[in-house]
């Protein structure tokens, strides 16, 4: 970790900066460490589709285990002040979707995941009626339009998946595949 305030703030700014860059990396980094989770338990049925932009609320589709997951993936610094997340309704209307929400350190390792989404094969629980989100930059009048099908969760309403190996608990949130005796 930093040593100094300074390092910290430097950090912080290269992660906000690059926020894009950072999503993209970690994106690609689940990726591989479920594919792998899966292939050591000879699981190798894993497809991976991933959308070119999340118009319709998602990053990504992975599908094992007969069950089909569209996922929202979300990303944010470990003790950072990121308290909220804007989900598309849209996720909604698709098979089994779901927001996985994972918080790494400096060096962008999965430190938490946190997971809001019904079992394999239910929908994403129902947020219409959460707060909806405006813009960030105010018109004219100085107002803040509502971001149409927009709406904000708080990380309370996500469930924190600990344990020795917080990968097997996405994994069995993801596919119901339960998590393997060692």
């Amino acid at each position: 970790m930093p040593e100094s305030g300074s390092d910290d703030q430097e950090v912080r700014a290269k992660h906000a900066t690059y926020s894009v860059l950072r999503e993209r990396i970690v994106e690609h980094a689940f990726i591989a460490d479920v594919m792998r989770q899966l292939w050591l338990r000879d699981i190798l049925d894993i497809e991976v589709l991933r959308a070119e932009f999340d118009t319709s609320g998602y990053d990504l589709v992975m599908s094992s285990a007969s069950v089909l997951r569209h996922i929202q993936l979300k990303v944010s610094l470990v003790n950072g002040a990121r308290s909220r997340v804007n989900i598309n309704l849209k996720l909604g209307n698709c098979p089994s979707g779901c927001v996985l929400w994972i918080v790494v350190n400096h060096k962008l390792e999965a430190i938490e995941y946190r997971w809001f989404g019904g079992p394999p094969g239910e929908p994403l629980p129902d947020i219409s009626d959460r707060g909806v989100v405006r813009h960030t930059r105010a018109n004219a009048h100085g107002q803040k339009a509502v971001r149409d099908g927009q709406r904000s969760l708080s990380q309370s309403e996500f469930k924190s998946l600990d344990g020795r190996d917080k990968l097997d608990a996405v994994i069995e949130q993801l596919f119901g595949i339960e998590r393997q005796n060692s």
